[in-house]
């Protein structure tokens, strides 16, 4: 059960203090019933309407996000604008990123309240493959390639796993890595002795940016983009 109030903000119909206002003014229904109480209990499935339109509730709500530069992948920041302050006029409460992009990063984030696939899809074990565009201040070989393909010495205890590797010019390429270790693809490109000047996810999983999406913009995912995600294992 959940009160009806709540139901009604986390369908984004108003603030608390709007929907006390909408009841009072007799605009919403329940179960075919006028609502004359914020408080009161209903089921996730009871019939809802709002100015006559029907309503269906989302326990879990999903979108997907052009993380421009400049903002970091967070909640809340007292300095800088996270992902969430981007998300405007829906609502945003218990929502978090999945994952993290880097402040100079740009691309593909994933926005949620749903906990448990967020850490089904980040846990090491998953091997979720992330596809970045890296635009690089040198030209790379085809020895560099191998390289990185073969997993290289950033660094930490272990090398890197294996990544896949597509040069689309001399100075290129998607890179496509399973890990998500801190600064992990630029400390790989420093590794075959080069440097990151641009870097933007374009996939996470499944899941592929859309291109329509300009920095900064957002949309919520469609059902069959939330199943992809549901039913995803890794590799």
């Amino acid at each position: 059960m959940i009160r009806l109030d709540k139901y009604l903000c986390d369908l984004n119909i108003g603030s608390r203090s709007e929907i006390k206002e909408y009841i009072r003014k007799k605009l919403i229904t329940v179960d075919g019933v006028i609502a004359s109480d914020p408080g009161m209990r209903i089921s996730e499935d009871s019939a809802v309407t709002y100015r006559g339109e029907p309503l269906i509730y989302k326990k879990f709500r999903y979108y997907m996000l052009n993380k421009p530069k400049g903002v970091v992948s967070a909640t809340q920041d007292n300095i800088d604008t996270t992902v969430i302050d981007l998300l405007k006029d829906i609502n945003t409460r218990d929502m978090f990123p999945v994952g993290r992009l880097d402040k100079d990063t740009e691309g593909l984030l994933i926005i949620t309240n749903d906990g448990e696939m967020s850490h089904r899809l980040l846990s090491p074990k998953s091997h979720v493959e992330k596809c970045y565009l890296v635009h690089l201040k040198h030209n790379i070989t085809s020895d560099d390639i191998k390289t990185l393909c073969m997993g290289v010495d950033i660094g930490d205890d272990t090398i890197t796993l294996p990544a896949k590797v597509e040069a689309i010019a001399t100075d290129r390429i998607y890179l496509t890595i399973t890990e998500g270790r801190y600064h992990q693809v630029k400390r790989m490109l420093e590794a075959v002795d080069n440097k990151v000047v641009f870097l933007k996810r374009v996939s996470f999983g499944p899941l592929e940016l859309d291109p329509s999406l300009s920095p900064g913009e957002y949309r919520e995912l469609d059902e069959s983009e939330i199943i992809m995600l549901n039913l995803y294992k890794g590799i």
